[in-house]
This record gives C-alpha cells, structure tokens and sequence, in this order.
C-alpha cells in the first residue's frame, strides 16, 4: 500500500514557476506526474525511480520542468519553470512499487495515485 499526497499547485501567470510536492509512503520502486488538462487524457510528465538519478520527460515540458527527490523526507518534486497556458491541468503524483525498465509512461503502469493539485497558468 502506497499513500501519495499531493501539494503546491495554485495560479500563476505565462512565465511563472512552481514547485509541487508529493509527500510518500510505503515502498515504491518509480516515481511519476501526470497531468489531465480538460477533455483529454491523462498524460506523463516525468519520472524518476527513488533509487538513481534516471529521470524521463516528454519533448512537451523537456527543459521546463525537473523531477527530483529527497529521500530522507519520502517526498518528490516537480519543478516547474517558463510555465505556459497550456500546462493549465490537475497535477497528479503516481507511484509503481514493481520493478520497471521501460521509458514510456502510461497510467496503467502506475498502481498508486494521489488526489491531484491544480495547477493553473494565465495568459
């Protein structure tokens, strides 16, 4: 059992930074956000496995947002900078406890979620 809670969403304009928080229990393997903006599905961000540096990012948010961990607190980061409008959508952290090789991401990969947080980005 892995409990995932998310924090540090809120609004901030074209250009603007944010850091979100994902506190964490229980054993976990690979790490993940997720985004779900408004009639569409819900997307890989990035990921980074708790044990290693390996991080993945989709070309959308590559060179704008960093993943990162702090293992002594149970908790990962995404940091996000140049934010644009269309980053606009409900952030959420994933957690796989099973051992995993690939480098592409979907939700069905992911067995433990948490609530979200918005995140909104104006023009």
């Amino acid at each position: 059992q892995v409990r995932l809670v998310e924090s540090g969403g809120g609004l901030v304009q074209a250009g603007g930074s944010l850091r979100l928080s994902c506190a964490a229990s229980g054993r976990i393997f690979l790490m993940a956000w997720f985004r779900q903006a408004p009639g569409k599905e819900r997307e890989f961000v990035a990921a980074v496995r708790w044990s290693g540096s390996r991080t993945n990012y989709p070309d959308s948010v590559k060179g704008r947002f960093t993943i990162s961990r702090d293992n002594a607190k149970n908790t990962v980061y995404l940091q996000m900078n140049s934010l644009k409008p269309e980053d606009t959508a409900v952030y959420y952290c994933a957690a796989r406890q099973a051992y995993y090789s690939g480098t592409i991401y979907a939700v069905g990969d992911f067995g433990s979620w948490g609530q979200g947080t918005q995140v909104t980005v104006s023009s």
